[in-house]
């Protein structure tokens, strides 16, 4: 059985924020293409991004001339703010399944949420690359590294490990990562103990390398 393609994305406005999505995208491995109006950023960017276009990210024939049939996940990162709805509301219409939109505030990200936006973010560079982990996997629901080697990660819990204990999961061999609470009707678990059998509304939270999280939330 062949693998699955992996997702390709679509990033919309390079300022810190966006350009720390597509950068952190783009290190774990997967195509992305950029697009910003101001051209001495994109001449920048250009020997640190694969693909990288000068264009305008409200227009429609911009928008037209990339390879959308391809693109999975479009994050609009545009500071300004109607060139940022107009954006997010061409992308949906041109038929991208999931429009992800950096909102400036409260408001904004109201009217994001009413044009289409699948997903408001409020968020600089600091975030950039949590919301790159999230991306990656439908199941991720956050993403931290608390140091340069170890990273923390929520998820809802794999439909496979449903039914069995941690023991049985052996998330520690396969992934390098432990279990270190489970949130579950509203309370949370904190270090739940190994014949703790996951159910399947859990969320887990698990604790480990950068390679071994990022592995776990790729394959689920």
């Amino acid at each position: 059985m062949s693998k699955a393609r992996r997702k390709q994305f679509l990033v919309a406005g390079l300022g810190l924020f966006g350009t720390s999505v597509a950068l952190t995208l783009q290190q774990m491995g997967y195509e992305v293409y950029t697009l910003d109006s101001e051209e001495s950023l994109v001449q920048d960017l250009s020997t640190q991004l694969n693909y990288v276009v000068c264009g305008d990210a409200s227009d429609k024939k911009t928008l037209q001339s990339l390879p959308l049939e391809d693109i999975d996940v479009a994050v609009v990162a545009i500071g300004n703010v109607e060139r940022n709805m107009m954006c997010t509301m061409l992308l949906k219409e041109l038929g991208i399944k999931q429009v992800v939109a950096k909102a400036i505030n409260n408001l904004h990200g109201a009217m994001l949420n009413k044009i289409g936006a699948d997903k408001v973010v409020y968020a600089e560079r600091d975030m950039g690359e949590r919301v790159a982990h999230n991306l990656i996997s439908a199941g991720v629901m956050d993403y931290i590294e608390l140091s340069s080697e170890i990273s923390v990660m929520s998820l809802a819990i794999p439909a496979e490990f449903v039914g069995k204990n941690l023991i049985e999961a052996d998330l520690r061999r396969r992934y390098d990562v432990n279990v270190v609470a489970i949130k579950r009707d509203g309370r949370t678990i904190v270090n739940p103990k190994a014949q703790e059998v996951f159910q399947p509304e859990d969320e887990i939270i698990v604790l480990g390398t950068h390679e071994g999280v990022k592995r776990m939330g790729v394959d689920f």
